[in-house]
Order: C-alpha cells, then sequence, then structure tokens
C-alpha cells in the first residue's frame, strides 16, 4: 500500500483542499511547551523571520525552511492569542519586506494590516433543518430571488461607520425576510485593504474583512439567515489579486502565486496581479480558501468573479501573451475551474455554484463530464445589457429596437442563467436604475415597476442590487449608506411596497419557476408587436392548468381591447398590474375578467382583450377553462 502524503506533499502536487490547517498558525504541544506554529511557502526566499508583538519586531526569531518544499516554519512559547504578527521575507534579490500571512484568518482593522492570532471559534450550528431542507430540495426548479448587499453600505452609523454583522443581523435579515428574497448575496467578504475596491482586491483569502467584525459574528449571522429561510451567497476572487507590496505580489521575490510571463500577470484593467493557475499550489490555497467559507460560515453558494479573465489570455486590455498556436484559450484556467467545481460538489453537492462571465463561447453550467465547466449558474450579462439599454431609450424609439427586449428567447436554455441588476450598473456614472428610465418621474416609476415584472416572468433566476427595491434615485456610494430618506416619499415607499409584491408572487406561482430548466417553461404569445411594442408570452408550471399570461406595454400609450392569444376556451382573471394605486400607478382596481372568444390569435386558438396600461405590465392567470386546445 502506498505511504499517504503529507499535508506539504499534497499542497505541492495542488491536492491539498485543507492547507490552511498546515500553514499560517496554530496552536500546539511541543513537549512540556504551549505555543504556536506559524508555517509559511515562500521557495525562493533567502531568509524568512517571525516579528510581531512577542518580540517587538525584531529579526529574532527566524524560521527553518524545507528544501525540497519550500515552505519555512518555527515553534515559539512566545505568542499569544490576540498578539498581531508578520513574515519579513528576505527576498530572492536580497531586499527584505514584511509580509502578510497569506494563511491568516483575522487581521487588525484597516488600514494596518498585521495578521492577529486567534483560536478559531467552535460553534453548536442549530440549521440543520435548513440544511436538511436544501439537501432535500432541487435548485433548478426551486424559486432563486436574490438580494446583493455591499456589507459595508447597506447601512452605517451617523459617523459613517459600517454596520457590522451583528447589526445587519439585527436589521438586514428582517428586512430582506419582509420583502420576499429567498438568499442574500455579499460582495466579498474577505479582507482588503482599500474600500472602494469593493472587496474586489483581495488580501486575506481566509479572514473576514476587519471592517465587518468577527468571524463568530458572521457565522451568527449565517445561522439567523438560515432560522429564518434566507441563504447565503459570498463573492469570492480567484482570477486576480491586490498588487500590494506586503500583500502575495513577488511574495518571496519571485512570481510566486503570479504567472512568471509579466504580461500574463499584471492585469491592467484592475491593476492587480493574476494567479498562475497552473501551479499545483495556487490551485490547493485558492480551493483551500473556497471550502473553507463553504464550512468555516455554512454559506450556501460562492458566486465566483470575473471569470472570463481565467478562461482567456486576451480578456484584458493588453498586450497579450497567446498559445503558441495563436489561441486564447487560456486551459490552465479552464482546467482549475473545473477542478473548483468538481471538489466543492464532491464534498457539498447542494452547494450553489455562480459564474460571472460575459462570454458565449465556452459552456459554464451543467455537468463536467457533459462538456461544462460545472457550475450551477451563469449570469447572464448580455440579458442585462440589453434590457438596460432598451428601458434607457426613448419610447418613441423602442419599436425599432424591439429586439433587444425579445433576443434573449433564442439563447435562454443554451445555460442556467441569473438575471441580474447588479452594483455594477448603478455606478461610476451610469446612474441608479430608476434614474436610467426614460421620461419624467411618473413614467419613471411605472417603467422600473415594468422592468422588475420583466425580469420576474422572464426564465432564469433573479438578482436585484441593494436600493434598487425603492427606486433609489441617487448612484450607490460604496462609502456611504444607502439613501434611506427617500422612504419618507410615497413614491419610493409605493415602489418598495411592489418590490414585496412582486417577489412574494414569484414565490408563489410555480409557473414561473417549475419548469425552468425546460423548454416547456414559456411559449411565446407575440414577440412581434413592435409598432405597438407590447411583448406577451406564457409561463408555465407542470400541472396543464398552472399558467400565467404575461403581457408587457414598453409604450406611454394604453392599450385599450388589446388582443392576446391563449391556449384555452374559458375566463381569465388578472391577478397582478405594475399600475395599481398602492404600488404607486393610478388605477384603483384590476381590470375585469376576460372571457376567451374563438377567434384564432396567431397559433392560439382562442383570444382575449382587455387593457394593457401605458408602460405597465399585467399578468392573467386562467380562472374557468376547458383544457381541450383546438
Amino acid at each position: 500500500m502506498a505511504k499517504p502524503k503529507s499535508p506539504i506533499e499534497l499542497f505541492e502536487t495542488g491536492e491539498n483542499f485543507y492547507s490552511q490547517h498546515y500553514f499560517g498558525v496554530h496552536q500546539m504541544q511541543q513537549g512540556e511547551q504551549t505555543g504556536f506554529i506559524f508555517r509559511v511557502w515562500a521557495p525562493n526566499a533567502q531568509a524568512v523571520w517571525l516579528v510581531g508583538d512577542f518580540n517587538e519586531w525584531e529579526h529574532s526569531l527566524p524560521l527553518l525552511k524545507d528544501e525540497h518544499f519550500g515552505a519555512w516554519e518555527i515553534f515559539t512559547p512566545l505568542p499569544k492569542v490576540g498578539d498581531f504578527y508578520k513574515f519579513l521575507v528576505k527576498q530572492a534579490d536580497g531586499r527584505e519586506v514584511y509580509k502578510i500571512d497569506p494563511f491568516a484568518t483575522a487581521f487588525e482593522k484597516r488600514p494596518n494590516n498585521a495578521a492577529v492570532i486567534q483560536m478559531m471559534p467552535e460553534r453548536k450550528w442549530r440549521d440543520k433543518v435548513w440544511q436538511n431542507s436544501a439537501k432535500q430540495s432541487g435548485k433548478l426548479n426551486q424559486p432563486l430571488t436574490i438580494y446583493e448587499v455591499h456589507a459595508s453600505s447597506w447601512a452605517c452609523e451617523e459617523d459613517g461607520t459600517p454596520y457590522s454583522f451583528k447589526q445587519l443581523q439585527e436589521t438586514l435579515i428582517p428586512y430582506v425576510k419582509e420583502l420576499g428574497f429567498t438568499h442574500i448575496e455579499f460582495m466579498p467578504l474577505m479582507e482588503h485593504p482599500l474600500a472602494e475596491s469593493w472587496g474586489y482586491q483581495l488580501t486575506g483569502y481566509f479572514a473576514l474583512c476587519s471592517a465587518y467584525g468577527t468571524l463568530d459574528e458572521f457565522q451568527q449571522f449565517v445561522e439567523t439567515c438560515h432560522l429564518n429561510g434566507i441563504g447565503v451567497l459570498v463573492d469570492w476572487v480567484p482570477g486576480h489579486f491586490c498588487i500590494n507590496d506586503d500583500g502575495l505580489a513577488k511574495y518571496d521575490g519571485s512570481p510566486q502565486f503570479e504567472y512568471q510571463d509579466p504580461v500574463k500577470a499584471k492585469n491592467i484593467r484592475w491593476g492587480s496581479l493574476n494567479f498562475d493557475l497552473s501551479k499545483p499550489q495556487v490551485q490547493s490555497f485558492l480551493i483551500s480558501s473556497a471550502l473553507y467559507w463553504i464550512e468555516i460560515a455554512h454559506i450556501d453558494g460562492i458566486r465566483v468573479d470575473a471569470v472570463s479573465n481565467m478562461l482567456y489570455l486576451d480578456y484584458d486590455e493588453g498586450p497579450f501573451s497567446l498559445n503558441d498556436d495563436g489561441s486564447n484559450r487560456n486551459w490552465p484556467g479552464y482546467y482549475f475551474l473545473e477542478k473548483l467545481n468538481a471538489v466543492i460538489k464532491q464534498a457539498h453537492p447542494n452547494v450553489i455554484m455562480i459564474a460571472e462571465e460575459s462570454s458565449s463561447e465556452t459552456k459554464i453550467t451543467g455537468t463536467i463530464g457533459n462538456g461544462a465547466l460545472g457550475f450551477d449558474y451563469k449570469w447572464d450579462l448580455g440579458w442585462m445589457n440589453d434590457t438596460l439599454c432598451f428601458y434607457e431609450m426613448d419610447a418613441a424609439f423602442r419599436k425599432y429596437h424591439f429586439r433587444l427586449i425579445t433576443f434573449s428567447f433564442m439563447y435562454m436554455r443554451k445555460e442556467n442563467y441569473i438575471l441580474p441588476l447588479s452594483h455594477d450598473e448603478v455606478v461610476h456614472g451610469k446612474r441608479s436604475l430608476l434614474h436610467k428610465m426614460w421620461g419624467d418621474r411618473y413614467k419613471q416609476f411605472a417603467q422600473l415597476r415594468n422592468l422588475y415584472v420583466y425580469m420576474m416572468t422572464h426564465p432564469g433566476k433573479k438578482l436585484l442590487f441593494m436600493g434598487s427595491e425603492w427606486g433609489q434615485f441617487l448612484e450607490w456610494k460604496s462609502t456611504e449608506s444607502l439613501e434611506w430618506i427617500d422612504l419618507d416619499d410615497q413614491m419610493n415607499r409605493s415602489m418598495q411596497a411592489f418590490t414585496k409584491a412582486l417577489t412574494l408572487f414569484y414565490q408563489k406561482e410555480k409557473a414561473l419557476w417549475e419548469l425552468e430548466h425546460t423548454p416547456e417553461t414559456i411559449e411565446i404569445i407575440d414577440a412581434d408587436n413592435n409598432e405597438e411594442t407590447v411583448l406577451s408570452f406564457i409561463r408555465k408550471g407542470k400541472n396543464q392548468s398552472d399558467f400565467l399570461i404575461v403581457v408587457l406595454n414598453f409604450s406611454p400609450i394604453e392599450r385599450q381591447n388589446f388582443s392576446i392569444g391563449v391556449p384555452f376556451s374559458g375566463i381569465y382573471e388578472e391577478v397582478f398590474n405594475t399600475e395599481i394605486k398602492e404600488y404607486g400607478g393610478t388605477w384603483t382596481a384590476l381590470n375585469q375578467a376576460c372571457q376567451a372568444s374563438s377567434e384564432p390569435f396567431k397559433h392560439f386558438p382562442y383570444r382575449i382583450q382587455t387593457i394593457v396600461p401605458a408602460l405597465g405590465a399585467i399578468i392573467l392567470k386562467p380562472k374557468e377553462f376547458d383544457l381541450k386546445r383546438k
């Protein structure tokens, strides 16, 4: 029988998916002494010292090197829990640089960046019922509505201090539950030195950002979410990392975590460095990080940021280092993502893996054996771009660009999509969702309601960025709290009530998600009415009698006696209307129920006639009907 590989051997071969248990700092007994062992991977360093509060930051504690694997370690009884520390690395060129511990589980508060010696919290989790329900329920045929949150700007103290997770537990969770969202998705929570990076320039891949509180508080937050029926997703950045000199960049003086090729290593667009995903040690490091957050915090899923940057060698601004044959596929990145998903799914098959990926050249969602990368969902950025372009347009010109709103029906089954209206679309001069809408304030709110109905009834899971639920007019500012004062205004309160009603409607109506993974989930009624700029389609559940008729009017003209094709004879009643007064509209009641006539409409044997409000949307449901279709 072959001798089992040691943790460092597994790390070297890309197979140590719990490498934080070996590297970093750990309390241990050596002989009669109780102390801490520190280990760091720095194969090309000339020397490494442990420095910290316990030795006045002097060169007094040198680490010993394992020459074969390039790992350094030291045992010392001097430190105590709560002490700050760093590694002083004499790099390959002789330069001495203070470096963070890549495997640290806590850091001091920004702008300082020393690691903190801490004991990992032991929690008796109380979310067993949630975990069991997650095992029993599928994902594709379940409702999924995600409330995207930037943890430090959802709400702040009067002095601008962000809420801690202890405060978010008391405020954010009841708010999300009240609005009916199924999941919260946080922008990256791992340690990062610059708040303005929103967490996408990481330094500490195993540490909760010090600005957000403690790991124990985050664990308590997740547990409380689960006890309230809410899942937690977290953004994670395995493609590139912060370029700061005290972080991972040229850690031992050589391109250790990044590519040897400087063109491949440098990420010009984001001012960062790209991980060399071909290195087995980097694979061990990153997959360990992903599993760490899943297991230590019980998070329900990970959204992998910037997947295209890992798949294509020419994704950045250039210059590029392409393959020898001139092709642009980054094969190490491709195989890393396959490996990441395979490892996580084997260990935690119910964890949701989401890709933020902007191309259409690679199959992202589905099983690896069938040629996909193994993700559960992909953000549909094409849908998002086309949709917002359409809604920003003067309504008079929409009939000439109707394909922007219907093109997604042509490819909606290509991947398992999430329809995102995310933070990226409400910042850097792009304006808030409400401000994007054409026309005066009343028309803007009417169209925002219309947009949300389009998103909620279109095949695909849903994501909405914080503040958009009530139509915040100002752009998102990552360093300030949301404009909660907006809710003093009746229009904003009505918009918030509308979002809640629509989200709960989506969860209740199986036709909007039960068959979403099949072609039968939707039947187009009329996607060619560009002249009137009205779109209509049917969403279907498993039961033949369970279906919804969705009609969206993108013009500022109310459509009287508007004809809609229906599959069965009978009575159809309106169950949702964006122009109802409580939602900010002017209508005091829904349309009256419609009796289908035998007059055909396109490929449908029957039709109904009703009123479709200007810039509004209506949803109808069969009430009494004959299931025999002509």
